[in-house]
Formats: structure tokens, sequence, C-alpha cells
């Protein structure tokens, strides 16, 4: 019995794909149709427009900025901040340096009268 079933489903099962296709082909095709219509319309014919306008502008933009001389400019300024930044830095080092000397004098000098006044202590 269960095989004279599946046979009677077998064909059912092939009509059911092959409704299902037809229904996919004709999906494709409306869709084909809805962007033929789409690309047809004057809004789509206005943005391509718009877009190509926009691009052409960028492009413009980008060569004369490229042969201006302002990308060589803003080179030279990186450049010149670069080394303004690395003397400041130069110049802090020197000075920590400096301060790292100083506060070491004065702990020496503080040590050493704590030394001074403890001996006089002793003495008295």
């Amino acid at each position: 019995m269960d095989e004279k079933n599946n046979q009677q489903q077998a064909p059912q099962e092939d009509r059911l794909r092959d409704k299902a296709k037809d229904l996919l082909n004709k999906a494709d095709d409306l869709l084909e149709e809805s962007v033929d219509k789409l690309k047809k319309s004057k809004a789509f014919e206005k943005a391509t427009g718009a877009f190509k306008q926009a691009e052409d502008y960028v492009e413009q933009k980008m060569d004369e900025f490229e042969k201006s001389d302002m990308k060589k400019k803003l080179e030279s300024m990186a450049d010149k901040a670069e080394e303004t930044a690395d003397e400041a830095i130069r110049k802090l080092r020197d000075l920590g340096k400096n301060i790292a000397g100083k506060a070491e004098a004065a702990m020496d000098d503080i040590t050493e009268n704590l030394k001074g006044k403890s001996k006089e202590g002793q003495k008295e």
C-alpha cells in the first residue's frame, strides 16, 4: 500500500514543482518589466543625470586639487608642524632633566642639613 501511495505522490510532487517553476518565471518576468519601466521613467532619467553631474563635479575638483600646489603646501605644513613638535619635545626633555637635577640637589642639601642637625643634637 505504501508503494502505491509513493507512486501517486511522485506525479503530484512533479506537478507542484512545475507550478512553482512557472510562478518563479512569471515573477522574474514581472520584475524585469518593472525594472525596464523604471529605467524609462523621467524620474530615473533625472536621477541618473544628477548623479552624472555630481560625478563630473567631483572629478573636476579632484583634478583641480591635484593640479594646484595645495597638496604640496599641506605636506610642507605637516613637515613643519612635525619639526616644531620635535623641537618642543626636545626642550621639554631638557627642562625635565634640569628640574630633576635641581630637585636632586635640593634633596641633597636637605639631607645634609638634617644630618648636620642630628650631629648637633648629639653633641649637646
